[in-house]
């Protein structure tokens, strides 16, 4: 199932339930860490997608910093390109967890705006392994996506691909509520 939504002609929103590395997207984003280098979970999963080479080409980028974001080609996948993201881990919610998180999406749709990328899936950046509640995660999400597709009008779909339908049904009631 998919909610679409349209901002004032602007930018069309998604919610999907899928394989990130399935969509025929310009990018998609990857809940990195901060090596760069592979990892569980989606990262993994986008590694073995891509192939060998995504990984030759993540070791030329030097790391990545919590809160930010780094783009490479995307190989084998559907999509074009893999922005790496770097989302924070959860400490309880009082180390700037959330501005960390916002700086991922914000950083991720600044990158498809300088690259003229017009669609970008996005997974749910820190809600597996790093603890971030997915509850809190995607109003974050959602809320920065939109503030941040007013300044990158190039970006006119966002899909939230999501790995479980709770997780969809939290996106798609943050959408709901920020777009009421």
């Amino acid at each position: 199932m998919s909610t679409f939504e349209r901002l004032s002609g602007a930018a069309t929103l998604e919610v999907v339930v899928a394989d990130i590395t399935t969509l025929a997207v310009d990018a998609i984003v990857n809940a990195a860490n901060s090596s760069l280098l592979g990892g569980g979970g989606v990262d993994g999963a986008i590694h073995r997608a891509a192939g060998p080479q995504l990984l030759a080409e993540c070791r030329t980028l030097d790391g990545c910093a919590t809160g930010d974001a780094k783009i490479t080609q995307g190989y084998r996948l559907p999509a074009r390109h893999v922005i790496h993201a770097v989302g924070p881990v959860w400490h309880g919610g009082g180390s700037g967890e959330d501005a960390a998180l916002a700086s991922c999406y914000r950083r991720a749709l600044d990158l498809c705006q300088q690259h003229g990328l017009a669609s970008v899936a996005f997974p749910a950046i820190s809600t597996g392994v790093y603890g971030f509640p997915p509850e809190r995660a995607a109003p974050i999400a959602v809320g920065t996506c939109i503030e941040t597709l007013k300044t990158t009008p190039f970006v006119t779909r966002v899909v939230f691909c999501c790995f479980s339908e709770p997780s969809a049904a939290l996106h798609r009631a943050a959408l709901s509520a920020t777009l009421d």
